[in-house]
């Protein structure tokens, strides 16, 4: 264990070309923000806490592949994951609008990592923060909500069509409150212009302006979409690739045109899709990779024994999808991705071994990582 500590220890280290470049990421609207006031103390909290993350190599993949695959460490935010940053702009955007005033509640539908951040912010700002969830995401998530302070509804899982999925149901609980905000954030932009203004720059920062794709599970589709704005503008030649989980419809209306899912289901949480939301549209997409559920879970286990990163599913299938993208291009290139939250909030679905192999996981995960299963 004490080698394991070590080595992530260097891994770090030799991966600060990339970390100290965050410095000169600091947005320039976030000090107009506060000299302003339009945010009060969300502004010199996310300066301290959000934001600037580290950018890691991924360095067997990278040795493997002669690509740089490089992944932004978003649980280094101060709620723990990506969705931070979309967190910070839909209360920001809320203020601005005067759709939320001091003592207000903010509601929101989500499988975990976004109300997560939403729930810091209002414990930050005195604001009461309501979460409604599908009853199919993670234990950890929902207790971590609780602990923060949020109110959690968990509904049953049904399409965003019915009227009883999660969104329209936090939809109508705000507008049943007075100084209440449904923050939306599959469709409101303000989720899509957190990663115009903070990821894509600081991508673009670390690696010297030499980024040649970038590759994104998407849920919302905020990240994808704002990196990838943000980077075209700066070279239009960069690759944007969407890594699509099955039972998605992403891949089907990229390739095809059609909203059709793809085959199966999938055991990662806040990505994929069944409709293209208000933050997808428009999104400089280049490409699109199907990522089965093995391949995810498999990486997953594989960052863990190789790299010492303790991530979730999600995090599995963007890498994947970063080595796929960097066997098709060839050495030479450099490959971003992220590295969405840890594996801690996916403890029980993901690394127990009476689950997987209910799941039918366990038969295909080599057995050299059985002994991270408890």
């Amino acid at each position: 264990m004490a080698e394991r500590i070590r080595s992530f220890g260097l891994k770090l280290f030799r991966s600060s070309k990339y970390l100290y470049k965050t410095q000169y990421c600091r947005r320039q609207n976030l000090s107009q923000d506060i000299r302003h006031g339009i945010v009060g103390m969300v502004g010199r909290y996310v300066i301290l806490y959000y934001f600037r993350t580290p950018l890691v190599r991924i360095s067997k993949l990278s040795n493997e592949t002669g690509c740089e695959i490089l992944a932004k460490a978003e649980f280094c935010n101060g709620g723990g994951s990506v969705k931070d940053r979309a967190a910070y702009y839909l209360i920001k955007d809320a203020q601005e609008k005067g759709q939320l005033r001091p003592g207000g509640t903010v509601v929101e539908g989500t499988a975990g990592n976004t109300g997560i951040g939403l729930a810091h912010m209002c414990l930050a700002l005195g604001y009461k923060c309501v979460i409604f969830m599908p009853n199919n995401q993670s234990q950890e998530k929902i207790d971590m909500l609780k602990t923060l302070g949020a109110d959690v509804t968990l509904v049953p899982v049904v399409p965003f069509t019915d009227p009883n999925n999660y969104n329209h149901q936090a939809s109508r609980y705000a507008e049943s409150l007075h100084n209440a905000v449904w923050t939306n954030q599959f469709d409101n932009t303000a989720n899509r212009l957190a990663h115009i203004e903070t990821t894509g720059p600081e991508i673009w920062q670390q690696t010297d302006n030499k980024v040649n794709a970038v590759v994104f599970g998407t849920g919302t589709g905020g990240t994808l979409s704002g990196v990838g704005t943000y980077l075209k503008e700066k070279n239009k030649n960069i690759q944007v690739v969407v890594a699509d989980p099955q039972g998605s419809v992403l891949y089907n209306w990229y390739k095809h045109g059609k909203l059709e899912r793809s085959e199966g289901s999938s055991i990662t949480e806040g990505i994929g899709q069944g409709r293209v939301t208000e933050n997808m549209k428009g999104a400089p997409v280049d490409d699109v990779f199907l990522i089965k559920d093995k391949d995810a879970v498999e990486m997953t286990f594989r960052l863990l024994h190789e790299e010492g990163l303790f991530v979730g599913a999600s995090t599995g299938l963007n890498v994947f999808a970063a080595y796929q993208l960097a066997r098709s291009m060839g050495p030479g290139h450099t490959i971003v991705t992220c590295l969405c939250d840890t594996g801690q909030r996916y403890y029980e679905k993901l690394f127990k071994k009476d689950v997987l192999q209910q799941k039918g996981y366990l038969e295909n995960l080599p057995k050299i990582y059985w002994k991270y299963l408890h």
